[in-house]
């Protein structure tokens, strides 16, 4: 039987719920990454490092809801937070101790944070750092690098891991504003050179796409100098790393100081959250001048701006990881697990890596040899990596496989809680080595 029939017998009550779906969806889903031919997997509950489907079977989950559940699922300090929150009100539609707790912090661990302004997401959060840096600078164009996601407003989504470089819906005005560059710091300096109204720069911390094309050594300090040099703000979108790659972000690791950062995911404990912290003299374009309205005020509402539940949740979620331990341990067991992959591509004699920083890890099998020692981190192969991608029905055959086996990707590769087990490493390198003969079998890999 082929994987993909096998994952159709197995899971009726996803193929059933996804056809509901694709009546009232398009394509049946809610976020582009949890589309997955024939149908994606339903989820009933989840606990720690796992989740249970509709059809009964439990996954060893490398989602981790998209990243934000440093903690696994259903941590005991971030429920009882949110439970207790539940009793005493969802939205008050006013302010309330919780958000000043959540800011404080922030502000504690977060080097580049000296104040913070919450949002309800990611997206929002990379939109109102835009929206300040060219208020303080009065510049409109915005630099940023191809494939880096930074959600899905119309600024950032111009040559990202979602989109083309003229992807439809947006205005050509608004693309003019747009420079997409490669990573590196030479197309840096002549877009600078060739242009005097760029207001900001944008990267992703760890590289595109959550680090799948991770930056060249020693490329944010340099970024970080230019945009110094020119006036323009420095933003690194923290929305994956902060608080995960150590408690103050990859900025803190670096020793780079950005003007703003981004952040979401680990920030809000697994519930809505993002936030745009750092200088003072920019975030204050938000503020109400004391005497009267000045136009340079920025203005910024959102209903479910630091909510309540969310804000309890986000508090006991960044008291809980503030030493630094759930992120050692996750990284620790990451680079075990990849250190295991590795070993059985070499011990199949098939071409490819996994590779990632922190607790992420990435798998990129494509060409005829491996593109990289087997232990790298992947940020001396961005240039491979990028030149020879993994072939998209392979990606989703892999996909399947290790679902059949109880294994939950997300997309190419994962992430790590602080709640995953040895037993869940050793598990996932059996599933890993059986998917992988699998995939050769059915003649996707080339034999050995």
């Amino acid at each position: 039987m082929s994987i993909e029939a096998r994952y159709v017998e197995l899971h009726p009550g996803s193929r059933a719920l996804y056809q509901r779906a694709a009546a009232v969806l398009p394509s049946g889903v809610t976020h582009d990454s949890r589309y997955l031919r024939p149908f994606p997997i339903y989820a009933e509950r989840a606990e720690g490092p796992y989740k249970w489907d509709v059809d009964g079977h439990r996954y060893i989950d490398y989602v981790v809801g998209h990243g934000a559940l440093l903690l696994g699922h259903h941590h005991p300090a971030v429920t009882a937070a949110a439970a207790a929150q539940l009793t005493r009100g969802t939205h008050y539609g006013a302010s309330h101790e919780h958000e000043i707790a959540w800011a404080e912090e922030v502000v504690r661990l977060v080097p580049a944070a000296e104040v913070v302004r919450f949002t309800s997401s990611g997206t929002e959060a990379t939109l109102m750092a835009l929206r300040l840096a060219r208020a303080a600078t009065g510049r409109p164009a915005v630099i940023k690098f191809e494939r880096h996601f930074h959600g899905w407003h119309d600024y950032v989504v111009p040559a990202s891991s979602y989109a083309g470089r003229v992807p439809p819906g947006i205005p050509a005005a608004t693309l003019d504003s747009v420079l997409v560059l490669p990573p590196n710091l030479e197309a840096v300096e002549a877009a600078f050179a060739e242009r005097t109204d760029i207001g900001a720069v944008i990267v992703e911390a760890a590289g595109a796409s959550s680090g799948q094309l991770p930056l060249p050594r020693g490329f944010l300090q340099g970024l970080r100098d230019i945009s110094a040099r020119h006036g323009a703000v420095f933003i690194m979108d923290e929305v994956v790393t902060g608080f995960r790659w150590a408690p103050g972000g990859v900025h803190e690791l670096e020793g780079v100081r950005p003007d703003l950062v981004t952040l979401a995911k680990v920030l809000a404990g697994g519930f809505p959250g993002g936030a745009v912290a750092g200088r003072r003299d920019i975030l204050e374009y938000l503020q109400f001048p004391g005497g009267g309205p000045r136009t340079e005020k920025v203005g910024h509402p959102g209903t479910f701006n630091a909510n309540p539940l969310s804000a309890a949740a986000g508090v006991a979620c960044l008291r809980e990881i503030a030493d630094g331990t759930h992120q050692q341990r996750a990284a620790a067991l990451a680079a075990a697990l990849r250190e295991g992959m590795n070993r059985i591509l070499t011990d199949l004699a098939i071409p490819g890596i996994v590779y990632g920083q922190s607790s992420a890890f990435r798998v990129h099998l494509v060409g005829d040899a491996p593109p990289g020692p087997r232990d790298s981190d992947g940020r001396d192969l961005a240039h491979t990596l990028l030149e020879t991608p993994m072939p998209p029905e392979l990606a989703r055959l892999l996909q399947l496989a290790l679902l059949n086996r109880g294994v939950q990707l997300f997309g190419t590769g994962g992430m790590l809680s602080s709640a995953h087990t040895d037993d869940d490493i050793a598990a996932t390198l059996d599933a890993w080595q059986a998917a992988l003969i699998e995939l050769r079998e059915e003649g996707c890999i080339p034999p050995a």
